[in-house]
């Protein structure tokens, strides 16, 4: 049987193949086409970008029979390049640094290197997982890769770079590998299934590039069990179904009830993905996903490859609903389940939990968004007042003596009749307000109750002759005086304090 897996298929040959590693390759093909090579070379980056193929690669570029000097265009069908393509040349040696971790191991290929290659220029040790080997292992290797043989090059390749002692990287030509974008291995995908004969959709496509995460290997093990599962075509429909995951379909209907206050339903359609065998955990992935998507387009990003899904798949009700104060709150709460799920009683629960805070969310508001709306409000308030528009022929002259004439049979020895003596006033003085009637006493407040903006303003304007003509006329200046106008006397309160 033929049948080989798409990763090791689809195994770059050469430099000029590999994807999404530009500069190493450039970095490389130029010293070895200037021969000036290093003692040792380390590969650091994510799992599955290309670091063990770029070893291989550069193996082969030194070996190769089929070039009389060194060339970054390897043959690829002489016996140095198929036994170093399969890992069986004798001079191209491949070591796991996680199960050979020990000195001894070391000391083992600090013998081996004092013979040189049977039928190649170089002997080459190729040792993955470097970061694994011990302290005394790595203090071993430190005058071996300074100062080793003519013929002898070390190649390590690690995915934890801040796990090797300095002292190796200072002996070391470093590259460090990044993540391949999903565009890039969307194409090589479809290359991939163009070779095969496979019907697919763009959608499945992009879903499958989306959840490598970056890692090329990662999305040819992913293709191979789409295949596997698949009836001839790759359908987004058929991956949701058999590889259990939750679609943007299925997530965009769960928050579209539950923020319209139908949680029924929304929980109804979360419990249809348990009984798909779509995990718990599985869905507070999806859903922090995505929310961070949510997150960038508030932001106004709208790149797919960033987003994992085309903008326009999101709902554009739940994009209207939640503002980025909310997203954010949302995306706290779902890693903080996220962390306590090992220690969950019940995942199912906590996930219908955050769904329940969700259809409640529109009550959490933006401390910077009320404090802005205090502020705007005050600063309304503190304007000057507006002219008051008299009723009487005759305008209001602020120097004009104050009517005092009141009886004084309208104030008892046990209580004031100030909500009287105040209406009085105010209709002596100002006919604008001739028609509030709202004035009480509160312990020792007297509150006036305006009845529009316009006379809070006004009472505001004119609140110290009220003040100082009621304690004339009382002899008592122990009473407080307030203002009141639906919100405004809380936020001329909060401002004030």
């Amino acid at each position: 049987m033929n049948y080989q897996v798409t990763a090791s298929r689809k195994r770059p040959k050469n430099f000029q193949s590999m994807i999404g590693q530009e500069f190493v390759s450039a970095a490389i093909s130029h010293s070895l086409q200037h021969e000036s090579l290093a003692n040792a070379y380390l590969f650091t980056g994510p799992r599955g970008v290309g670091k063990t193929s770029s070893a291989r690669i550069l193996a082969t570029c030194l070996n190769c029979l089929s070039n009389e000097t060194l060339s970054i265009h390897p043959c690829g069908t002489c016996t140095n390049c198929t036994e170093i393509a399969t890992g069986s040349n004798v001079d191209v040696i491949e070591i796991d640094g996680a199960s050979n971790t020990s000195v001894n191991d070391i000391r083992g290929i600090k013998d081996e290197i004092l013979f040189p290659p049977s039928h190649s220029r170089f002997k080459i040790y190729i040792i993955d997982e470097v970061h694994m080997l011990s302290t005394g292992a790595f203090n071993a290797l430190l005058k071996t890769i300074e100062e080793p043989p003519k013929y002898v090059k070390f190649i390590f390749a690690t995915t934890e770079n801040h796990k090797i002692p300095a002292t190796i990287k200072s002996r070391c030509q470093q590259f460090n590998f990044k993540l391949i974008t999903i565009d890039l291995i969307k194409k090589q995908l479809e290359e991939a299934l163009q070779e095969l004969h496979v019907n697919f959709d763009d959608d499945a496509l992009f879903w499958l590039a989306k959840e490598a995460k970056g890692s090329m290997r990662d999305a040819y093990t992913l293709l191979d069990q789409a295949i596997a599962i698949s009836q001839g075509s790759i359908t987004l429909k058929e991956l949701k179904d058999k590889m259990g995951f939750a679609g943007i379909d299925e997530l965009n209907l769960i928050l579209e009830n539950t923020l319209e206050g139908n949680l029924e339903k929304a929980i109804e359609i979360l419990h249809s993905l348990f009984i798909k065998g779509i995990s718990a955990e599985q869905i507070l992935h999806d859903l922090t996903d995505y929310f961070h998507a949510l997150l960038l387009i508030k932001h106004g990003i709208q790149n797919e490859s960033l987003l994992g899904f085309p903008m326009q798949n999101f709902s554009l009700l739940v994009q209207d609903k939640l503002s980025l104060y909310h997203i954010k709150i949302l995306l706290q709460s779902l890693f903080q389940i996220y962390k306590g799920s090992k220690f969950s009683i019940n995942i199912q629960f906590e996930v219908e939990l955050f769904l329940s805070e969700l259809s409640s969310i529109h009550l959490k508001v933006d401390p910077t968004e009320l404090i802005q709306e205090l502020q705007n409000v005050k600063n309304e308030l503190i304007k000057s007042p507006e002219p008051r528009i008299m009723t009487q022929p005759e305008e209001y002259n602020k120097n004009s003596n104050i009517n005092t004439n009141i009886s004084t049979t309208e104030i008892t020895e046990n209580s004031f009749d100030l909500s009287r003596l105040i209406q009085t006033y105010l209709e002596d003085q100002y006919a604008i307000l001739v028609n509030m009637e709202q004035i009480q006493l509160i312990d020792q407040d007297i509150v006036l109750y305006a009845k529009s903006a316009q006379e809070y303003k006004q009472l505001q304007s004119i609140l110290n002759e009220i003040q100082n003509y009621i304690h004339k006329s009382t002899n008592d200046s122990l009473w407080n005086f307030r203002i009141s106008y639906d919100k405004l006397e809380l936020i001329n309160k909060i401002f004030h304090q």
